[in-house]
C-alpha cells in the first residue's frame, strides 16, 4: 500500500514490508459453508482517522537542550491520547488548541495503551515562552491500496491483507472512522533489488464508495455501498489446506482503473505456526514484470486465485527481489473480519 507522507502530523506511509504470514491449522466455520466471494483487485483510495491522536515520536525541547516532558511522564510511541486534562481529544487540531492554553502547571493526560486506559501527568516545559511537550502526533492517514474481495450477501469488502500501521512505531492505528474511494492508477514506479516500486493513485474529488469498520492485522474491512460488483463473478473460498504449490494467478490494477489477471507461482506454504502466517509467491507473468518489476507498493490486497478458488491476497514484497513476495490466506482475512463475514453487526 502506498501513501504520500506530506505532513508528519497528518499522514503516514503504509508500505509493503518484508513480513511473512503463517496459516493456522484450524478451519473457521465459514470455510465449511462454501463461502462465495467476488475477487476484486481494484485499487482504492483510503482515508482513515484515528480515535484520538497517536503518539508517533518523542523529542527534546528548548532546541534540544531539555528532555521531552512527555517521555518523562512515561508516554510511549504508539500510545493513543484521548484527553488532555478534562477535555476529550479527537484530533491533532484539538490537541494543539488545548496545548496553547497550558500555563506550565502539571496536567493529566489520558492514554490508551494495548487495550488499557492509563492516566499520566505531564509537566510542560515553558522556558521558550510557549508550552512544549516534546511529542509528535498523528491523527489520520491517506493513500491507496487494493480491495481483495466483495461479499454479495453481506455487502462486506476486505482489502490490503495487512493492517494500516503507523510508519514510525509499527503499531496498528486505532480506527475512529474511515472511508474508501475508487482510485485511478496514474503512474508506476518500477521496483528493483533493494528498492520496492510503487503504484501512484489518484482519488481526489471522488465520493466515498464504502466505509472502514475494522483495521486489523490481516486487512481492513467495511461495507461497500456503491459501485457494487456483479455477484455472478463470485468464486468459492478455499480453506488453508486446499492451497498447494504451483501455478496460480493474481488480479491487479496497475494502469488506470483496469484489472488484469497475471500468472504467479506459489513456492511455499506455511502451515501450523502460532503467529498466523501463510504463503510465498513468485511473479512469472512477463507483462507484470515488464511494467512493475514484480510486486510493488499499492498491490497489497491483490486477490490470489488457484484452481478456480479465491485462496488469499498479496501482502508483502521481498525487498531484495521484488519478483517474490508473500500472501495471507483468505480464511485468515475472513476469520479476522469476524461477525462481519457472517453478516452480523461488528
Amino acid at each position: 500500500m502506498n501513501y504520500k507522507n506530506k505532513n508528519k502530523y497528518r499522514n503516514a506511509i503504509i508500505s509493503v514490508a518484508l513480513t511473512i504470514c503463517i496459516f493456522s491449522q484450524s478451519i473457521p466455520a465459514f470455510a465449511a459453508q462454501e463461502k462465495m466471494l467476488v475477487p476484486m483487485g481494484c485499487t482504492v483510495g483510503i482515508q482513515m482517522f484515528t480515535d484520538g491522536v497517536m503518539v508517533v515520536g518523542l523529542s527534546a525541547t528548548q532546541n534540544g537542550q531539555a528532555p521531552s516532558p512527555a517521555a518523562i511522564a512515561g508516554i510511549l510511541p504508539g500510545d493513543l491520547i484521548t484527553a488532555l486534562g478534562t477535555t476529550k481529544i479527537g484530533s491533532a487540531d484539538e490537541f494543539k488548541a488545548e496545548m496553547s492554553k497550558l500555563t506550565g502547571d502539571p496536567i493529566s493526560v489520558t492514554i490508551r495503551r494495548k487495550g488499557e486506559t492509563l492516566q499520566l501527568t505531564i509537566e510542560p516545559n515553558m522556558k521558550s515562552g510557549v508550552a512544549e511537550l516534546g511529542i509528535w502526533l498523528r491523527d489520520n492517514v491517506s493513500g491507496i491500496g487494493t480491495m481483495t474481495f466483495y461479499d454479495p450477501q453481506t455487502k462486506m469488502y476486505g482489502g490490503l491483507g495487512h493492517g494500516i500501521n503507523d510508519f514510525e512505531s509499527g503499531v496498528i492505528m486505532p480506527l475512529g472512522k474511515g472511508d474508501i474511494f475508487r482510485s485511478t492508477v496514474v503512474e508506476i514506479k518500477k521496483g528493483c533489488s533493494g528498492a520496492p516500486g510503487e503504484l501512484c493513485g489518484d482519488f481526489s474529488g471522488k465520493s466515498a464508495c464504502g466505509n472502514i469498520l475494522k483495521n486489523t492485522r490481516y486487512g481492513i474491512f467495511g461495507v461497500l455501498y456503491s459501485e457494487q460488483p456483479d455477484a455472478g463473478k463470485a468464486l468459492p473460498v478455499a480453506s488453508g489446506d486446499e492451497i498447494e504449490l504451483g501455478k496460480a494467478t493474481v488480479i491487479a490494477n496497475i494502469e488506470g482503473m483496469e484489472n488484469n489477471e497475471y500468472e504467479i507461482e506459489i513456492t511455499r506454504v506455511y502451515r501450523g505456526n502460532a503467529d498466523g502466517r501463510c504463503l510465498m509467491i513468485s511473479v512469472k507473468d512477463k507483462r507484470l514484470l515488464e511494467k512493475t518489476g514484480g510486486i510493488v507498493q499499492g498491490m497489497s490486497g491483490s486477490p490470489i486465485i488457484q484452481n478456480g478458488k479465491l485462496i488469499g491476497a498479496v501482502t508483502h514484497v521481498m525487498v531484495n527481489d521484488p519478483t517474490k513476495g508473500f500472501g495471507v490466506s483468505i480464511e485468515k482475512m475472513l476469520d479476522e473480519a469476524g461477525d462481519m463475514a457472517l453478516g452480523k453487526a461488528a
